[in-house]
């Protein structure tokens, strides 16, 4: 599966960055990525609030986070639109309307009603994470450094998108109530609209008969050597440092600390992320993306193993926050990867597909770390940090053997 020459090669947005278009960038991308990020707990505390079974709350949670994963079946969209601002526009307007009816139903009809709005809702989201990040491109200069310190900007509205959203949910549901907490994030994917309407035009680079189908999407993705490497090891990545919230909870006793503490190391991670993507935006990204995802996948895998081996709770805080830090330039090398190797007749869907698979990784992590963690408490930890170095010599055997079959054909 291939595309003609000129289309695969790596295609950057020409030119100088627009004047205050990334400003526009990072306000729409935080605001929606809150909104996305914060929906599953209001839920969860909307439900349990009503006194319904932990059971509901489950379903309900799961009915706007499994959804992402058929993202990519609607990213085509995305590349064959005239102006893809207005798809990504409409997305946050549903997903803010489906949300807000969907938690205004709840008290009053049968669970099922809001269990298909959030469905609904899901399915729109990852054009507010993926989908959003497939315009930094275009607004970020053409220029590969500005690209790079672009993306660290957008690394950042991940993680105070998954930081704000549900602190805020927690904040309004002790002060008011979930349902309002809940609004108060559909209100917010409105904002995000119009910001997003508001950042730079960039022109279709297709006509929309060119554009893949989601399926050809992803054989090109697999038949694409850098493309592949970025799937995988993303894949791998996201599935280990999932591990993570569920060994600190666990391992609080071994710390000789009180279970609330787990709070300070999983906020220690997130800390540690937002110092990371800090740090591209200071000193961006150099090396080709292609190795650098091993290298840092490599550090990635070091820092948990690192983190299990950790005897004491400050040393565990310190190993928690640079897990973060490396795991924030793991992901601005991916953002990286499918900018610059993605053909452009098809950003949108490599970013969401790489994005849908990521999340389902991330869930599977947790529910692995979750369930093999009773006979040891640093067992998924050492277990992830060995897949992910299983990950990287696979890359790097994958990227050698490709380079032998270059230098064999010419």
């Amino acid at each position: 599966m291939s595309f003609p020459r000129s289309k695969i090669q790596t295609q950057l947005a020409p030119g100088s960055p627009t004047p205050g278009g990334l400003a526009r960038y990072v306000l729409a991308a935080t605001l929606a990525r809150s909104a996305d990020g914060g929906a599953v707990v209001a839920i969860v505390l909307l439900v349990t609030a009503s006194g319904a079974p932990g059971w509901l709350a489950g379903i309900l949670g799961a009915c706007i986070t499994a959804p992402h994963l058929l993202g990519p079946l609607i990213a085509r969209r995305l590349d064959t639109a005239r102006d893809g601002r207005d798809v990504i526009a409409w997305a946050c307007m549903v997903h803010g309307v489906t949300l807000a009816a969907a938690v205004l139903l709840y008290p009053v009809t049968w669970p099922i009603v809001p269990g298909l709005l959030l469905v609904a809702s899901g399915l729109v989201g990852p054009l507010l994470t993926g989908g959003i990040s497939s315009r930094l491109a275009a607004i970020a200069g053409g220029d590969r450094i500005s690209q790079r310190r672009a993306q660290g900007w957008d690394v950042a509205t991940y993680g105070i998108g998954g930081t704000i959203g549900p602190s805020l949910v927690a904040a309004v549901s002790v002060w008011v109530n979930p349902t309002s907490a809940a609004l108060l994030l559909a209100g917010s994917t409105f904002v995000a609209a119009a910001v997003v309407r508001l950042l730079p035009y960039s022109p279709p680079v297709a006509v929309p008969q060119d554009v893949p189908r989601p399926g050809r999407t992803l054989l090109m993705i697999l038949s694409s050597g850098p493309l592949r490497r970025t799937l995988y090891m993303t894949i791998v990545v996201a599935l280990s440092v999932a591990a993570l919230p569920i060994t600190a909870v666990a391992s609080t006793g071994e710390l000789r600390v009180v279970p609330a503490a787990a709070g300070i190391l999983t906020a220690a991670y997130g800390l540690g992320g937002l110092l990371g993507s800090a740090g591209v935006m200071i000193r961006p990204l150099r090396t080709d993306a292609d190795p650098l995802l091993s290298w840092l996948g490599a550090a990635v895998g070091v820092a948990l193993c690192g983190a299990a081996f950790a005897g004491d709770f400050p040393v565990a805080v310190a190993a928690y926050c640079f897990v973060g830090v490396l795991n924030s330039y793991f992901f601005a090398a991916t953002l990286a990867a499918r900018s610059e190797y993605a053909p452009a007749v098809a950003r949108g869907q490599v970013f969401m597909w790489v994005g849908a698979l990521k999340i389902t990784a991330g869930s599977a992590g947790t529910a692995l770390a979750g369930a093999i963690i009773a006979p040891a408490i640093d067992l998924p930890l050492f277990l992830a940090s060995g897949l992910i170095a299983a990950a990287v010599f696979v890359s790097i055997l994958d990227r050698q053997h490709e380079r032998s079959r270059i230098r064999a054909s010419t």
